[in-house]
């Protein structure tokens, strides 16, 4: 077997003086590192908008000062009832409320209103509106559980019965669905 001829190259028998001389060169090389060291990294800010999620409320929201859609002339609102729970499932409770104006005879007609915190938690806002007062209904009970809403509702069978008299009881349920409250009554109405 042949070898190839290599030819004798000087640099290739190390001897002491070439490891004095590399590691001269590395220690060079090192000591100059550490002391000529880059500019602190900075990241650009884009300009943009910054998203921040505002804390979940604790407390749902409180009816007073809740601007109702309502027409009640010179009398006040008066929230009859109220009760709260998470409605559409997003963790923060929201508020229904049964309203109606203060009248000082005779039974006004209820409405019920759902109310949520505004924006970063701001006033509490009616979001939407489950019994209208046109409806001439009024409500003896109010309800929140498992994301619905109950409530028994007292009602007319026609134009002709007095409205200090109901004559027809309704159980009704609401729950949100694809974007909007839809009502259910888990039984027929029933003349009282």
């Amino acid at each position: 077997m042949q070898h190839p001829a290599v030819p004798d190259l000087a640099h290739t028998h190390t001897r002491p003086i070439h490891w004095v001389a590399t590691a001269t060169a590395v220690a060079a090389v090192v000591a100059l590192s550490s002391v000529l060291q880059p500019d602190a990294a900075t990241a650009a800010q884009t300009a943009g908008t910054e998203t921040r999620t505002a804390p979940a409320p604790t407390a749902p929201p409180d009816p007073a000062g809740v601007d109702f859609p309502l027409q009640c002339g010179p009398v006040a609102e008066k929230v009859q009832k109220q009760a709260s729970g998470d409605l559409d499932g997003d963790g923060r409770p929201e508020t229904v409320a049964v309203v109606h104006c203060d009248a000082p005879m005779g039974t006004p007609p209820d409405g019920v209103y759902v109310l949520t915190h505004g924006p970063d938690n701001a006033r509490p806002r009616t979001v939407a509106t489950l019994v209208a007062p046109v409806d001439r209904r009024t409500v003896t009970d109010l309800t929140v559980r498992d994301g619905a809403v109950l409530a028994t509702l007292l009602g007319y069978s026609s134009a002709d019965v007095p409205s200090c008299c109901p004559d027809v009881k309704d159980d009704a349920k609401w729950q949100w669905q694809n974007g909007a409250f839809i009502r259910s009554t888990p039984s027929q109405a029933r003349t009282v």
